[in-house]
């Protein structure tokens, strides 16, 4: 079974400028995901950016870069533009989105999100309980609602929301920033239009949700905190210093 693992970056975000260059214990927030993805030994990794400084950075560290449209509406369109034409593409069984702020991912997590696509799913994702009321009441952090098949094992995502209120109490957990996606689901989604939740909630997974395009949910036990604030990343920088 073949698999690319895709990151796209974009230093353009409105809630923290250049995240992708944060330094964290000395090295860039990007440096460390990719290092993870390479790690992980499942496949051709490729950072999918539109800026210079993030091109050079992951260059110098020996990883390959494919420069794509600034304008893209989401992270899986530069995904997707990054390798429509590449040959690898064309022969993949998987592809997985694994979003740029996710420096804590692990070997078996990148792994997890490939079960769901055996199963037949077009499109998946990882979801992990909340380790605080905090955490779910939080507005940086989007959580999923899923129906089981089997109780925080797997299941299908339902809907997904920043706001809990929105969303509901029940069957709702932490969604973790990272996609798989058959090659056929893939051009699917990207060639249909941003929906209006998408719009709206600033969640790209919503163009699935409302194109009835089924996203299966892996369950995992580690709290992968992804970087949304500058409180996540003095807490990633952190466990990352305890891990050594």
């Amino acid at each position: 079974m073949k698999t690319v693992i895709v990151i796209p970056v974009r230093m353009a975000a409105s809630r923290f400028p250049n995240k992708p260059m944060a330094l964290i214990d000395g090295t860039p927030m990007i440096v460390h995901v990719w290092q993870r993805a390479v790690e992980s030994n499942l496949g051709r990794v490729v950072v999918a950016c539109c800026d210079k400084d993030v091109k050079d950075c992951i260059e110098s560290n020996g990883g390959y870069v494919v420069l794509t449209n600034p304008d893209l509406p989401s992270g899986t369109d530069r995904v997707y533009e990054a390798i429509e034409n590449d040959e690898e593409f064309s022969i993949s069984d998987n592809i997985i989105n694994l979003q740029g702020d996710m420096p804590l991912i692990n070997k078996n997590s990148i792994e997890s999100v490939i079960e769901p696509l055996i199963q037949g799913y077009d499109m998946s994702t990882l979801a992990t309980s909340f380790l605080s009321d905090n955490e779910k009441s939080s507005q940086n952090i989007t959580k999923v609602r899923i129906q089981w098949i089997k109780k925080e094992i797997m299941g299908e995502a339902v809907d997904f929301n920043k706001n809990i209120d929105e969303i509901g109490k029940k069957d709702v957990y932490h969604h973790l920033g990272i996609y798989g996606f058959k090659p056929s689901a893939l051009k699917q989604f990207v060639k249909l239009p941003v929906s209006k939740r998408e719009k709206k909630l600033k969640l790209e997974q919503m163009r699935a949700i409302d194109n009835n395009i089924s996203i299966g949910i892996n369950y995992v036990k580690d709290s992968l905190l992804g970087v949304d604030t500058m409180d996540d990343l003095n807490i990633v920088e952190k466990i990352i210093k305890d891990k050594k």
